[in-house]
């Protein structure tokens, strides 16, 4: 038996909550952007994924108008920072809703770091920097879409490993990632599986899983 549910009929709270506890986990975009005043804003958004890789570009989701929002669209810049699990409570302190004329760096106690190609600082502490400029912007109902286009990637060298076919890349049990679940849940990196492809060429003819079918 399933609980059955129509969008249309229930509050978009309820819906909210339902889709962020079905959708999961989903991958952090820690957004530090800078006002056209000067100001420094830093915010997590959950709603996060790549667009496009030629050209590279990515995309979060800002839930009704905020900060990030707000200055993405007087600067045209933003800087997605990797959500690592040893900044946990700095992430979730960022939810934070600080007025717009407080810098999120200093409330928590982050380190602004020189970014390579847009203005908008980078988290110091974070292990992975993409810098972006602001390809398109798609309002969706109470929300807006924000396509960036790649700009510059920093990566802290400490967190690449050289994989079997000799591909140096960064390595997930080193990055550590944080995922939004539902509710106030969030969680790290589980059993790690990995499984390769099957080329059509290769494919068995009539598959039921597990290793004896291959």
């Amino acid at each position: 038996m399933r609980s059955e549910a129509n969008p249309s009929e229930m509050d978009p709270g309820d819906v909210y909550r339902l889709l962020t506890s079905v959708v999961v986990p989903r991958p952090i975009a820690w957004i530090s952007t800078r006002s056209a005043a000067g100001v420094d804003n830093l915010a997590p958004h959950s709603f996060f994924t790549v667009s496009c890789v030629e050209p590279p570009m990515v995309q979060f989701t800002s839930v009704s108008v905020k900060d990030s929002l707000r200055n993405v669209r007087e600067t045209g810049e933003f800087v997605v920072n990797f959500a690592s699990a040893h900044l946990f409570e700095h992430i979730n302190a960022t939810a934070t809703d600080f007025p717009a004329d407080v810098s999120e760096f200093e409330a928590v106690g982050l380190t602004p770091e020189q970014s390579a190609a847009v203005t908008p600082f980078r988290v110091a502490e974070s292990p992975v920097a993409i810098e972006c400029t602001l390809e398109h912007e798609l309002p969706l109902g109470d929300s807006t879409v924000v396509i960036g286009r790649v700009r510059h990637i920093a990566v802290d060298e400490d967190v690449f490993v050289v994989d079997e076919r000799g591909n140096r890349l960064p390595d997930i049990h080193r990055l550590r990632p944080l995922a939004r679940l539902g509710r106030n849940e969030w969680s790290e990196i589980g059993e790690v599986r990995t499984i390769t492809r099957i080329p059509h060429r290769d494919w068995p003819g009539h598959y039921t899983g597990g290793e004896t079918a291959l």
